[in-house]
């Protein structure tokens, strides 16, 4: 049973789009052959995604207690650690610091805690402009468009349509071509001189250490070392999902990200900051501690692996829904097979009820996470509590939940299922041999014929070719 609304049509609108199609398609399957190639290299890849996997388990298994020890290394390294129970909370701390210094600008770090609480519209609201510098969160601000991947928030995109947005939208793009260096050179030019004046900076967080208060982003680009160093005060919006026990936990995770998410053997940028330091980049740090529905999502015990996500956005690139429909279509910061069980669990099912039907339950998702989150099952089990959730809804529901109930009664012992076969077979066969007829079968089955064909059933079962073959 699928909700209506949502994800259905949102995929059903993108699909329509058969340029979408084309540069997901490009985009994905470039990303994902040479992620296979980076992690054929590690003999002990299985080994590496089995310790991420019980690093972050350790890690949210005994949240509150590292949290609270994340707090006391920030604070005694000279930082400023601030809770945020919600976005409007959150929002309302950034705009606060912001205002303290002064300033009405400030530069920010890729980063998807902020996006998820609408950070810069926050902002702009009092009267701040946020300035993205990741080079597609800077093409989606340019144009007022939103992310539609996790790893290349741009990734809807090809190289002439930036192109044209470049030259419509930049104050001196100069002469521009498509090429990729062309186009990261007119980015630079436009960031530079905003990188100079910048006094505040917002940044996210890849991981943060409780053990000695020290806070990590890796990037490709560069801007976030800028970011991180140059403006007098930085705040650091982070999940508190994100936090790790031990600095020696980045081993593990240092080696599973970059090959997971850019194919390489390790990141470009990979900046570690503790507090401050006298003389040596920002005189004030602050780190807000988001909450947001992450302590309801670990409530849950075969939900809460969501929680375990690094964002390397291997599984939107194996996905075959998400490849074919775009991250729009899941009207939600995180896209694709992790956003389907993230989003509504951090939202309690409120936003994305349909998104756990997102997903065709092939396993990709599972068999390329670093820190094997078994997408597959908390896909089937947030199913379940939205079913049980909206028990006793339209006749269309009902009846499914009927037939449900029905087939599970002629399952349950064999003289019932083969029982069920000889009655059922033969109507099958009917239906399959008159061309359109098993697109108009009636009831609770309706909606599943009408995007499905039903298979011919064969001559014989496998019981009674079985049978006819025993000595």
């Amino acid at each position: 049973m699928t909700p209506h609304g949502g994800f259905p049509e949102a995929a059903r609108e993108a699909v329509a789009d058969s340029q979408l199609r084309a540069n997901l398609r490009n985009a994905t399957h470039t990303i994902r052959d040479k992620r296979a190639a980076a992690v054929a290299e590690v003999p002990d890849w299985q080994e590496l995604r089995e310790a991420g996997k019980l690093v972050k388990e350790l890690a949210t298994r005994h949240l509150d207690t590292h949290l609270e020890a994340l707090e006391a290394a920030v604070t005694k390294a000279g930082g400023q650690v601030h809770w945020a129970a919600d976005a409007e909370a959150a929002n309302r701390i950034v705009g606060d610091l912001v205002e303290a210094t002064g300033q009405t600008e400030v530069v920010k770090v890729k980063s998807m805690a902020t996006d998820e609480i609408g950070l810069n519209d926050a902002l702009a609201a009092r009267g701040i402009e946020a300035l993205e510098t990741d080079l597609a969160e800077l093409i989606n601000q340019l144009d007022g468009d939103t992310s539609s991947h996790i790893l290349v928030p741009a990734i809807h995109r090809n190289r002439a349509e930036i192109r044209e947005l470049f030259l419509r939208a930049l104050p001196d793009p100069g002469e521009l071509d498509e090429t990729p260096g062309a186009l990261a050179e007119a980015s630079r030019r436009y960031l530079r001189e905003r990188f100079l004046r910048a006094e505040v900076a917002v940044s996210g967080a890849n991981f943060a250490i409780a053990e000695t208060g020290t806070i990590g982003v890796v990037e490709s680009e560069g801007n976030g070392r800028m970011c991180t160093t140059l403006p007098k005060t930085l705040i650091t919006v982070m999940g508190i999902e994100k936090v790790l026990p031990r600095l020696a936990d980045l081993e593990v995770m240092l080696q599973l990200l970059p090959r997971s998410s850019t194919a390489e053997r390790m990141n470009p940028y990979t900046s570690l900051w503790t507090g401050v330091t006298s003389g040596d980049g920002p005189r004030e740090f602050h780190l807000v501690l988001l909450d947001a529905g992450r302590t309801n999502a670990l409530r849950d015990e075969v939900g809460r692996q969501a929680l375990h996500c690094i964002r390397c956005s291997a599984c939107l690139n194996v996905c075959p829904v998400y490849e074919r429909t775009g991250g729009h279509a899941y009207d939600s910061v995180y896209p694709g097979p992790i956003g389907a069980i993230l989003t509504p669990q951090l939202t309690d099912l409120e936003k994305g009820e349909t998104l756990p039907w997102a997903s065709s339950l092939c396993g990709a998702c599972y068999d390329v996470c670093p820190v094997k989150i078994d997408i597959p099952t908390v896909l089937v089990h947030l199913r379940g509590k939205v079913v049980r959730r909206e028990a006793g809804g339209d006749a269309d529901d009902r009846g499914e939940r009927l037939s449900m109930k029905l087939a599970a009664w002629a399952f349950g012992t064999p003289r019932r299922y083969r029982l069920a076969q000889r009655t059922v077979l033969p109507a099958l066969r009917l239906l399959t041999k008159v061309p359109g007829l098993a697109r108009i079968v009636p009831g609770p089955l309706a909606a599943w014929t009408s995007v499905r064909e039903l298979p011919e059933p064969p001559r014989e079962t496998f019981s009674e070719w079985w049978q006819g073959r025993r000595p």
